[in-house]
């Protein structure tokens, strides 16, 4: 029996309440005197969590695989992310709130530095959000058609905006146009096969067009363009798991990928505080909540351990807020690691902290990598945490006789 088959059958709708507090690339591996974010954190009240809970080490997709967010946050949704392979651009798009018809190939783009064709900075040293804005402004009235396709072009945050190619023979088989580095030259879009070949072309045009536009607009003098995607077809958290989903997430990639699933996206502020008041706000409205926390990430990539650490401290006091909601299911986990010392997402595996009635008292003495590794859920595919949250809710029915 096919999983999302099997979960059909077995769940049922009830009152309990189910919070997935996701702190992006939560996991890291020992730097700073022989500790990871989490091990160097003073984080009380998860680490009270840690002795009352069932804890484990969730891996995102395989061993050894160093995952994107996109299948990471899948794999926690409880979809199969070798199954459901989604491209960063079509995240992108819905994220942002852009409308994606079957003609339009979606592209998550980057603005970068480039000096004498060499990448100096894949992030145009974050840009302000607002001069992002009149960057895509400026881009969309000089380069509004190539080859007949239309460019659709919306901002992100930061140094992000969202790239959609609309018109006929469109292919998502094109490779990134990043080389992933700094210190490498630029990358232009390749098609992967045959079918690819038209839309990477125009893409590698659209680059070179933005390139003669934003002429002397440093930092941000190019764009990367990666993560080409098609609208995939994906049955949604409802229909599988009889769940009324809502998503709080500041950045539109994790916006788009839960209402990929069918959560409802719902309006928060831009800190940690604002997301968890969204929380309380629409506490009676739904019984699963999903609270995305990006800094984690943004600074273990950039290799900023104290910041990162910081993150963590901050979420960590603010968390007595959600327990006084009383939710009957709590996991705190992360989609990947992003260890500072390596400032990329990582193959490593995440730590996981469920907290019901039902679970195990695991008494372990913190929340972090090590501890979890001795806690009763071992180390688990992150894809099985949703058969966990729910069977800790109630929400699943005996299988066979």
């Amino acid at each position: 029996m096919e999983r999302e088959k099997l979960f059909e059958e077995l769940t049922v709708k009830n009152e309990k309440k189910i919070v997935l507090a996701v702190m992006d690339g939560l996991g890291g591996i020992p730097y700073r005197d022989g500790k990871t974010e989490l091990e160097m954190a003073k984080t009380p009240n998860m680490d009270k969590l840690a002795r009352e809970s069932s804890c484990g080490l969730a891996i995102p997709v395989l061993y050894g695989i160093t995952p994107g967010s996109g299948p990471a946050h899948l794999s926690l949704f409880g979809y199969d992310p070798l199954k459901y392979e989604i491209g960063r651009g079509i995240l992108e798009a819905l994220g942002v709130g852009m409308e994606v018809t079957e003609k339009d190939v979606a592209v998550r783009g980057n603005f970068a530095t480039m000096e004498n064709g060499i990448i100096t900075d894949r992030r145009a040293g974050r840009i302000p959000t607002e001069y992002n804005r009149e960057l895509i402004s400026l881009l969309s009235k000089e380069i509004k058609e190539i080859d007949g396709v239309k460019i659709i072009l919306k901002s992100g945050r930061e140094h992000r905006f969202v790239l959609i190619l609309r018109g006929d023979g469109l292919s998502d088989h094109v490779g990134d146009g990043d080389p992933q580095k700094e210190g490498l030259p630029q990358k232009l879009p390749e098609a992967t096969s045959p079918e690819g070949k038209k839309t990477a072309e125009i893409a590698a045009k659209f680059v070179k067009r933005a390139e003669e536009v934003l002429k002397g607009k440093h930092p941000a003098n190019t764009v990367l363009l990666r993560g080409f995607s098609k609208y995939p077809g994906i049955p949604s958290m409802e229909k599988i798991f009889k769940l009324r989903p809502a998503a709080i997430a500041t950045y539109p990639m994790y916006r788009g990928l839960a209402r990929l699933v069918g959560m409802d996206i719902l309006d928060t502020g831009e800190t940690i505080a604002d997301e968890i008041d969204t929380l309380k706000k629409h506490w009676e409205q739904y019984d699963f909540f999903y609270v995305h926390i990006k800094k984690t990430d943004s600074y273990g990539e950039d290799g900023n351990f104290e910041a990162k650490v910081k993150v963590i401290e901050e979420f960590d006091s603010l968390l007595p807020e959600i327990l006084a909601l009383k939710p009957d299911v709590l996991v705190i986990t992360g989609d990947h690691s992003t260890p500072s010392k390596l400032k990329a997402h990582s193959w490593h595996p995440v730590p996981f902290l469920l907290k019901s009635d039902y679970c195990f008292n695991d008494g372990l003495s913190a929340f972090n990598e090590r501890e979890c590794l001795r806690g009763s859920l071992g180390i688990f595919p992150a894809v099985e945490g949703m058969a966990l949250m729910l069977a800790n809710a109630l929400k699943m029915e005996k299988f066979g006789a």
